[in-house]
C-alpha cells in the first residue's frame, strides 16, 4: 500500500525548522488534550451563569467526549480523502472556531452543541500530530519525536484543572475557551509554513455512510451510558438499559458491516496484527486505570480530606516532573531497548504507586500524599512511547494514520470507562462499608455511647451528635473504599505486564515505518 506514495517521500526536517515544527504540532496537541479536562472544575460557574443545574452542566463534558470518540477513528479515511497536512490544519482551525463559539454561547443548549462540534473536529488532531511529527525526524530519532509528543499529553491533563480553576476564579469561564484562539491560529500558521510542501497523496474513496451511521449510534450510546450511568443508578434505569442495548446491537452490526465493506470507514483489519491488538489492549486498559485513579484521588481529597480544588491540583501537578525529564531519555534509547521492558517497568511502577496510596488514611499529611505522585512520573515516562511503538510496529506507512486513529479511539473510550467504573465501585463499596460501620453504633457499644455523651456534653442535641458521628462514619467508609480501589488497580497493573509480552519485539519499530510515510 505504501508504494504509490514513494514519489511523495520527503527527507526529515532539520535545524530550526524541525524545532518550530515540533513546537507547532505540540501546541495543537496540548490545546486539544487540555480542553478535555479544563472545563471540569469550571462546571459550577458555567451552570450557575447559564441557569442550569450542575448535573445538566456535565453535558458540557459529555458532548465533547461523545463527538471526539466518534471522530477519532475516522482519521485514516479522512486522511486518504484530504491529505494529512490539509486535514490537520483544517482540524486546528475548526477547533479554534468552535472554541470561540463556546465562549460566546448565550445558553446551555448552544454551549453543548458547540462543545460537540469542538470534540468532533478535534478528532484527527492527535493521530495526525503523531504522524507529522514522526515524518519530521529521521528513523534513528523517531523515539525522541515521540518523547516530545508524549510530554504534551502528560502535562495537559494536569494543567487543565489548574488553569481552568484559575481562569474561572480570576477572569471568567468563557476564557477557558478563548485561550485556544491565539494558540490554534499560531499553531496552524506555523504548521502550514513548514508542512504545506509535504502533503500526502489523496484518493477519492466513497463515503461509507452506513458504517459512519453505525459508528455514531454505538459509540454515542456507549458514551452516554457511561456518562449518565452513575447519575441514573445504572441498570436500574430503563434509559441506561436502552443505551446499553443500542450500543451492543449497534456494535455487532458495525463489526459485520466494516469487516465486509470494500471501503470501511474504520480499518478493523488492523486487529489481525498481534502487536496492534496487544499494544492497543495494554495501552487502553492501562490508560483507563490511570485516568480512573486520576479522577478519584482529587475527589477523595476535596470531599473527605478538606482539600480545596487548588490544593488537590497541587497534589496532582508534580506527576509531570520526572516524566518530562525521563521521556527524552526513553525516546532516545527506545530503538536499542526492547519497548516491552520499558512498558513492563512502567506498569510495575504504577502498581507500586497505587499500592502506596492504598495505605493512605484520614490522618495522612500533604507531603506523604505527594510522594507517590512524584514517583508516578517515572511510570508516565515509560507508558506512551513504548506502547505506541509496540502498537504501530510493522504497519505500512500509508496505514499509520488509520492505526493511530483506531488506537487513540480505544484509549479514549477506555479512559471514559475507567472513570465511570472507578467512581461507581468507589461509591458502592463506600455504601457497603458505611452500612457495616453503622451496625456498630448502638447502645451496646461503649465507644459509641461515650462519643455521643461527650458530643452532647459539648452542647449538641442528640440528633446533632448522631450527625457528627455519621459524618465520621462516611469519611471512614470512603477511606476504606479508596484504599480498595487503589489496591485493586495496583493488582490489575501488574496483570498488564503479561499482556505486553503477548506482543512481539518490534522489528525496526513503528517509528521507522511512520517516519517513512512521507
Amino acid at each position: 500500500m505504501a508504494a504509490p506514495q514513494a514519489p511523495m517521500a520527503h527527507p526529515p526536517l532539520t535545524g530550526s525548522t524541525r524545532v518550530l515544527g515540533t513546537l507547532a504540532l505540540s501546541a495543537a496537541t496540548f490545546m486539544n488534550v487540555l480542553d478535555s479536562s479544563i472545563a471540569n472544575v469550571s462546571l459550577p460557574a458555567i451552570s450557575g451563569d447559564l441557569g442550569v443545574s450542575t448535573v445538566q452542566g456535565t453535558w458540557v463534558i459529555t458532548s465533547f467526549a461523545v463527538a471526539n470518540a466518534i471522530s477519532v477513528p475516522l482519521t485514516g479515511w479522512l486522511t486518504q480523502r484530504l491529505g494529512q497536512v490539509r486535514l490537520f490544519i483544517g482540524s486546528v482551525l475548526l477547533f479554534v472556531l468552535a472554541s470561540w463559539l463556546c465562549g460566546m454561547a448565550p445558553n446551555m443548549t448552544l454551549l453543548i452543541a458547540f462543545r460537540a462540534l469542538q470534540g468532533f473536529v478535534a478528532g484527527p488532531m492527535i493521530p495526525l500530530s503523531q504522524t507529522l511529527l514522526l515524518s519530521s525526524y529521521p528513523p534513528a530519532k523517531a523515539g525522541l519525536a515521540m518523547a516530545m509528543w508524549s510530554i504534551t499529553t502528560l502535562v495537559a491533563p494536569i494543567m487543565g484543572p489548574l488553569l481552568g480553576g484559575w481562569i474561572t476564579d480570576n477572569i471568567s469561564w468563557p476564557w477557558i475557551f478563548y485561550i485556544n484562539v491565539p494558540v490554534g491560529i499560531i499553531a496552524a500558521g506555523a504548521t502550514w509554513m513548514i508542512y504545506r510542501e509535504r502533503e500526502t497523496a489523496t484518493r477519492k474513496l466513497p463515503i461509507d455512510t452506513v458504517g459512519l451511521a453505525l459508528l455514531v449510534i454505538w459509540v454515542g450510546s456507549l458514551q452516554l451510558m457511561l456518562d449518565k450511568g452513575k447519575e441514573l443508578d445504572w441498570f436500574h434505569s430503563p434509559l441506561i438499559i436502552g443505551f446499553a442495548v443500542v450500543a451492543v446491537v449497534g456494535l455487532a452490526f458495525f463489526l459485520v458491516w466494516e469487516l465486509t465493506d470494500e471501503h470501511p470507514v474504520v480499518d478493523l483489519s488492523l486487529f489481525k496484527r498481534r502487536n496492534f491488538w496487544a499494544g492497543s489492549l495494554a495501552l487502553s486498559v492501562g490508560y483507563g486505570l490511570f485516568f480512573g485513579n486520576v479522577v478519584l484521588l482529587p475527589l477523595w481529597l476535596q470531599q473527605f480530606m478538606g482539600y480545596t480544588a487548588t490544593q488537590a491540583g497541587m497534589v496532582m501537578a508534580p506527576v509531570g516532573l520526572l516524566a518530562i525529564v525521563l521521556s527524552p531519555i526513553i525516546g532516545l534509547t527506545i530503538s536499542r531497548v526492547d519497548p516491552r521492558i520499558y512498558a513492563s517497568l512502567s506498569f510495575v511502577v504504577f502498581a507500586l504507586v497505587l499500592w502506596m496510596r492504598s495505605h493512605f488514611t484520614t490522618q495522612t499529611d500533604f507531603a506523604t500524599i505527594m510522594v507517590p505522585t512524584i514517583i508516578q512520573g517515572i511510570a508516565m515516562a515509560g507508558f506512551f512511547i513504548p506502547l505506541v511503538t509496540i502498537t504501530l510496529s510493522g504497519i505500512e506507512p500509508s496505514r499509520i494514520p488509520a492505526a493511530s486513529g483506531l488506537s487513540n479511539f480505544t484509549r479514549i473510550t477506555a479512559g471514559a470507562m475507567g472513570t465511570s467504573i472507578a467512581t461507581t465501585v468507589w461509591e458502592d463499596r463506600a455504601a457497603m462499608h458505611h452500612a457495616q460501620l453503622a451496625e456498630a453504633i448502638n447502645n451496646g457499644s461503649p465507644v459509641a455511647v461515650e462519643t455521643l455523651r461527650q458530643l452532647e456534653a459539648g452542647g449538641m442535641s442528640h440528633q446533632q451528635a448522631l450527625g457528627v458521628v455519621n459524618n465520621l462514619l462516611t469519611q471512614q467508609a470512603f477511606m476504606l473504599s479508596t484504599q480498595e480501589v487503589f489496591y485493586g488497580s495496583a493488582v490489575l497493573f501488574l496483570g498488564l505486564v503479561a499482556v505486553v509480552w503477548l506482543a512481539g519485539r518490534p522489528k525496526g519499530g513503528a517509528s521507522a515505518d511512520a517516519a517513512g510515510a512521507h
